[in-house]
């Protein structure tokens, strides 16, 4: 039985016993910086910094990841019990020091120099910043990022759903996705596509007569398919029908326009739809008032306008409720007698 073993905690106090190390870790603990930074921070030769680390490295104080042909350094955030109380111990010294309070202004000036790149690098660029995003990330980043706002427990009916475009980009969002054409060349495209996807269930059948059981879907998307219905109320009501109460329509689709070749070379059988036409359709089948909104215009589209219109499905309510809800609206909300807030009327 060896009665000296080693102790590795005095390894690491003989590690921190160094006030420059000690330092050098105090301003880690609070910054990720690379070796210049750190060198402008304690204002040491680079040769004398990067012994300093390894010292520090060696005794698992600090932690670095390499990014491009630098690396950046922070403190270990993973400590043996030991090895933080006696961090915390020696931080609390070093923390009241002068010194320590001359690295952290130097700190601040070393973080806006970082800040001062960014904004050279944005005053420069502001004018092509959208064209440089999309080059590095694609055009779709922006709406694809914003998928993460939806409830992953949803059930979302891609209604006409094509190729599957959409749905491919819904169903790693949500719960389930019910995407329903009835062109056969289409489903079958969508069927290869979203072959992968296990939570997406691919039906034919007719938006006039929808596929899906009555109140099963919390929301409902007609992306680019009503100027394709005969009879669009037709299809609007039987979103309706598949809709929870309180689940939501989204419709995408064009503003009125004059474009007479669409009709001939593409098969639309309509001319785009405006506010009121729209707003007349979702009233008609049931619908709270809706939200009609002009989409910017893509420079590179060569096709209409396009608008978003969401619209809600009311939540039923029994006439007992209803006279509570009057009498106790929500807060900063006025609300009709359906229960949605009025902020919700059409606009053009």
């Amino acid at each position: 039985m060896q009665l000296n073993q080693p102790i590795a905690l005095f390894d690491r106090m003989t590690a921190l016993a160094d006030s420059t190390r000690s330092r050098m870790l105090l301003v880690l603990d609070r910054h990720e910086l690379t070796v210049n930074e750190i060198r402008s921070v304690l204002q040491l030769p680079q040769s004398t910094v990067s012994r300093h680390l390894k010292i520090l490295g060696d005794h698992d104080w600090v932690l670095s990841r390499a990014e491009g042909t630098s690396r950046r350094y922070r403190a270990a955030d993973k400590l043996e019990s030991s090895s933080r109380r006696l961090w915390h111990l020696v931080r609390e010294q070093v923390a009241a020091t002068p010194a320590a309070a001359q690295d952290s202004r130097r700190v601040q000036t070393v973080l806006a120099h970082r800040r001062t790149r960014s904004q050279k690098f944005f005053s420069s660029a502001a004018g092509q910043w959208d064209l440089l995003r999309s080059e590095l990330f694609g055009k779709r980043a922006d709406l694809l990022g914003l998928m993460g706002l939806l409830d992953e427990t949803w059930t979302v009916g891609d209604l006409g759903c094509g190729t599957g475009q959409v749905a491919e980009s819904l169903a790693p969002f949500v719960a389930r996705v019910v995407a329903v054409d009835d062109s056969a060349a289409m489903l079958s495209a969508a069927k290869k596509r979203l072959g992968a996807m296990h939570n997406v269930d691919v039906r034919s059948g007719r938006l006039e007569s929808l596929p899906i059981e009555d109140a099963s879907l919390d929301a409902a998307l007609l992306f680019l398919v009503l100027h394709y219905i005969p009879e669009p109320g037709a299809a609007i009501a039987e979103a309706f029908r598949t809709l929870r109460p309180g689940g939501r329509l989204l419709i995408v689709d064009m503003m009125p326009h004059e474009r007479e070749e669409l009709l001939h070379d593409m098969g639309h059988l309509w001319r785009g739809f405006s506010a009121d036409h729209v707003s007349d359709l979702l009233g008609a089948a049931g619908f709270a008032p809706a939200r009609y909104h002009p989409l910017p215009a893509d420079e590179a589209a060569k096709g209409p306008t396009l608008f978003a219109a969401v619209a809600r499905r009311a939540t039923a309510v029994t006439a007992g409720d209803a006279t509570d809800s009057a009498a106790t609206p929500t807060p900063g909300e006025d609300a009709d007698a359906t229960g949605i807030p009025a902020g919700l009327a059409l606009t053009a």
